[in-house]
């Protein structure tokens, strides 16, 4: 039942999927499959054995890259500085289309 509400919950902060990623979780495929059947929807399950460990080593260098400043004081300054890192490793490992362009451009791009 905690799968199904926070399956609700995110739903309603984030708006309706196509698809979701899960483990191999047996309570989030029950979740899914039941808002499927009572909201008439069609969310597809995409299901990955070792979800959680891939999700670790994307986020590995990113929490390497805080552990020297965790005493953020305010939620906002570590809301920011967390997603400047993680912008900054998703440029790295080029998940951005605009191949020709440099990091240091496409970084520009996103601020400016």
């Amino acid at each position: 039942m905690s799968a199904q509400s926070f399956l609700i919950k995110a739903i309603e902060d984030n708006g309706v999927p196509e698809i979701i990623n899960i483990d191999k979780s047996g309570s989030n495929t029950h979740a899914i499959r039941v808002y499927n059947k009572r909201c008439y929807t069609s969310i597809e399950i995409r299901q990955c054995k070792y979800l959680n460990n891939i999700v670790e080593q994307d986020h590995k260098h990113v929490k390497w890259k805080l552990q020297r400043g965790l005493g953020f004081k305010d939620f906002e300054s570590a809301k920011r500085t967390i997603g400047g890192v993680e912008v900054l490793q998703m440029i790295k490992k080029n998940h951005f289309k605009n191949a020709k362009s440099t990091n240091y451009r496409t970084f520009c791009s996103l601020v400016g």
